[in-house]
């Protein structure tokens, strides 16, 4: 399993990015996907997930201005992000693991594939 990101950068506050996610290796469609991100001094958090019944979950602080989807045709998993805060600097990490049909990424306690991350900062 290999999964690289892409999009990372700086912005200001208010600015915009969208992260990619490229994977390979395995049967993308029989993962569930998600996005983490780890500010420094602290532990990395889970940002939103997506399942295989396509249903999509956010952390509090990311709802109503990410976006998690993916393109299954392309292996792709993608994270838009509007009105960007400067809380939300960290390096950001795609996760995958198998899941069972139907099911989201709660419901696998396999093992976690992860990324090497990418870099988003956003100044005030």
């Amino acid at each position: 399993v290999q999964l690289v990101e892409s999009g990372g950068g700086s912005v200001q506050a208010g600015g915009a990015l969208r992260l990619s996610c490229a994977a390979s290796g395995y049967t993308y469609s029989v993962y569930c996907m998600a996005w983490f991100r780890q500010a420094p001094g602290k532990e990395r958090e889970e940002v939103a997930t997506i399942g295989r019944d396509g249903r999509t979950r956010y952390t509090d602080s990311v709802k109503g201005r990410f976006t998690i989807s993916q393109d299954n045709a392309k292996n792709t998993l993608y994270l838009q992000m509007n009105s960007l805060k400067p809380e939300d600097t960290a390096m950001y990490y795609c996760a995958a693991k198998f899941c069972p049909y139907g099911g989201s990424w709660y419901d696998s306690s396999l093992k976690t594939y992860w990324g090497q991350g990418t870099q988003v900062t956003v100044s005030s």
